[in-house]
């Protein structure tokens, strides 16, 4: 346990792995939402990643939104995700990416965005294929480059000196919630209802099962954004890491690509069903060792539920009081092993991690306000990251070494690749 100051403001960090696995008791501690989740609730509210406890809308989207991601209907989404990454390769392979250095985390943040508002809201953005950005998307992303800021700690410098960006801040605030609001208007001016084919669907027509309540067009308008802004972020940069520790350990993306050319051994694009993905056991442990290096949510924060103690009483925390937890840090602690800052997927076999502590590995949070997206985000990084395996040979840029923009979301920055259309054999 480590306490930091910052002026008057006191900071309590865990990265011991008991004293996680004490913080994660649901019976003592709950999430807290943080000085870096607080950034957000500008733009994205009483939305289920930014919520306070006591609300109650987070509660009543919780349980409307479970079903959406339940297994029925993320087959629904799986073709829509499979088009959406097939038009990513149309795009690279028109772009002669043999040639060229491709700016990945740039790439799969149009990517994710693209699928989350494809599967989840019936809209595009924009083609794949077309090199301009859509508006509303780049105003997503100066709202994270805001929400990282860090001049917010000292208010006069943030008032003063930051009067422009707020100023772009508020204009893209207002921007992103009157687009979300007119396609939340469109859906319901132009389709019959009751249909709950996407997550839209299920929002404006499912009533919590607990109460029997609707959520009112605000807070639908604050999941959305929530979708749109924490969940394209995490997954894009998720695979990111993935593709960069793939491109500079050829042994492991060999072992990754003989899981994938044993069930698509020819050249054309693969025609993963729904129930292939669960099957690439090699690629799913690739996906999880790149989250233990580099969780995109670095730390998540916890809450005393009550007047407790940490270590055995060591540690007395009144209630309210908050510890910030450092899965960075957990992530590489030494019950990993002497290695744990090397890539080794391998890590996650089962008889593995039967020998690790409980709550070691919490790259979605924990508790009842873990992610609840968790299935969604894995299925597209497991397709996304097949593909582009199946497709791609994959080169490094000379030099570079692995730079991390550590903020509300990681990002591997700088991170170019050259990908090399692959020799296979059969159709």
């Amino acid at each position: 346990m480590v306490e930091e100051r910052l002026f008057n403001f006191s900071i309590i960090a865990l990265a011991d792995t008991a004293l996680i696995d004490e913080v994660n008791d649901e019976t003592l501690w709950e999430k807290h939402t943080g000085r870096l989740l607080g950034k957000l609730r500008t733009l994205a509210g009483d939305g289920l990643f930014t919520a306070y406890n006591h609300e109650p809308n987070w509660q009543k989207a919780h349980n409307i939104l479970v079903p959406a991601f339940a297994r029925t209907a993320m087959t629904r989404y799986h073709d829509t995700m499979t088009a959406t990454v097939r038009e990513l390769v149309d795009a690279w392979n028109a772009a002669s990416t043999d040639q060229s250095w491709i700016d990945i985390p740039t790439e799969t943040n149009r990517l994710t965005i693209e699928i989350i508002g494809r599967a989840g809201l019936g809209h595009k953005f924009t083609k794949l294929t077309e090199p301009n950005d859509n508006p509303f998307i780049e105003a997503v992303q100066r709202q994270l480059r805001y929400a990282n800021r860090r001049t917010d700690s000292i208010p006069f410098y943030d008032n003063v000196f930051g009067y422009k960006r707020k100023r772009q801040h508020e204009a893209d605030k207002a921007y992103i919630r009157r687009w979300v609001t007119e396609v939340i208007e469109s859906r319901r001016h132009n389709q019959t209802p009751a249909t709950h084919n996407d997550i839209l669907d299920i929002m404006q027509h499912s009533a919590d099962p607990d109460t029997g309540e609707h959520l009112d067009t605000d807070n639908i308008i604050n999941q959305i954004i929530t979708l749109l802004v924490a969940g394209s972020e995490t997954s894009a940069n998720t695979i990111a890491f993935a593709l960069h520790y793939l491109s500079t350990n050829t042994g492991i993306a060999a072992a990754a690509r003989a899981e994938i050319d044993q069930r698509w051994p020819g050249r054309d694009f693969p025609d993963i069903s729904f129930e292939d993905v669960a099957k690439l056991r090699y690629l799913l442990r690739v996906v999880d060792e790149a989250l233990r290096l580099w969780p995109v949510a670095p730390a998540y924060f916890r809450q005393a539920k009550k007047d407790t103690a940490l270590g055995n009483g060591k540690y007395p925390f009144r209630k309210g009081e908050w510890v910030v937890v450092m899965l960075t840090a957990a992530h590489r602690a030494n019950v990993w092993g002497h290695d744990a800052d090397e890539f080794i997927p391998d890590r996650f076999l089962p008889e593995n991690l039967r020998k690790l502590p409980p709550h070691i590995y919490k790259p979605f949070g924990t508790g009842a306000r873990a992610c609840i997206g968790r299935q969604f985000a894995l299925h597209e990084m497991l397709v996304t990251l097949a593909v582009i395996l199946h497709q791609y040979d994959l080169q490094p840029k000379p030099g570079y070494q692995l730079q991390v923009r550590d903020a509300i979301a990681q990002r591997p920055e700088g991170l170019q690749l050259r990908l090399h259309r692959r020799l296979l054999t059969g159709s």
